[in-house]
């Protein structure tokens, strides 16, 4: 819990508190950790591995929301959900480790700690803007802008690739695109030695267009 962004800054006797009653788990590869709709009585802790949160649209086509990697906390925010629900799924990504944490002993650490409390609020708060830019930019930019941002947003790996975290059919469910029109996006893109690679790794070639593109996105705050 020492590395998670929740909980590192705090001393032993709250991670203590925070951590009363989890319990280690391990999953593999598709494994559903929660199901949209489900009492949401404990939230995850990653340990290792990738989980990955998804929803199911109107039309039954899946679209995944947010990867989690190590030391990552998972429905956090569900804990103080007066609905008592998980508002949407999550499975392994990868073969994990992870722990789940009871919303009770989080409850009651932050009441008993209000540094803790005022810290949830402030990261709480910070994922709510995030999300509300997301939707903005969704509603006001084009496929070819939400596409490079989100590459732009990508950690190079060691072979200078970015590594897409989503098949391309869930990536454009993400940025709210058809499927076709991401394939053209790329298939174009790569003709014209913008990017190189194929399927989930891609060699961003000319960074300098993609943040042209992708300018809109950026804001002072």
């Amino acid at each position: 819990m020492r590395r998670t962004r929740l909980f590192g800054s705090f001393d032993a006797v709250v991670r203590e508190q925070v951590a009363d009653g989890a319990t280690a788990h391990y999953s593999e590869a598709g494994d559903v950790l929660f199901r949209e709709g489900a009492e949401a009585s404990t939230y995850l802790l990653v340990e290792t591995g990738e989980v990955e949160v998804y929803r199911y649209c109107h039309n039954g086509e899946e679209r995944v929301f947010q990867v989690f990697e190590e030391g990552r906390t998972v429905a956090e925010a569900a804990m103080f959900m007066p609905h008592g629900r998980y508002p949407m799924c999550a499975r392994s990504r990868t073969a994990t480790r992870l722990y789940r944490l009871q919303r009770e002993s989080l409850l009651a650490a932050c009441r008993a700690e209000p540094e803790l409390a005022m810290h949830m609020l402030s990261v709480l708060s910070q994922a709510l803007y995030t999300q509300v830019n997301k939707v903005d930019w969704l509603t006001s930019s084009s496929a070819s802008e939400r596409l490079a941002n989100y590459l732009l947003n990508l950690q190079p790996g060691d072979d200078g690739f970015v590594h897409l975290p989503l098949s391309q059919r869930q990536l454009a469910s993400h940025l709210g695109v058809r499927a076709e029109t991401l394939s053209r996006l790329f298939t174009d893109w790569q003709a014209r030695g913008y990017v190189a690679g194929k399927r989930n790794a891609w060699e961003l070639r000319d960074e300098a267009y993609l943040r042209k593109l992708a300018s809109p996105a950026q804001r002072s705050f």
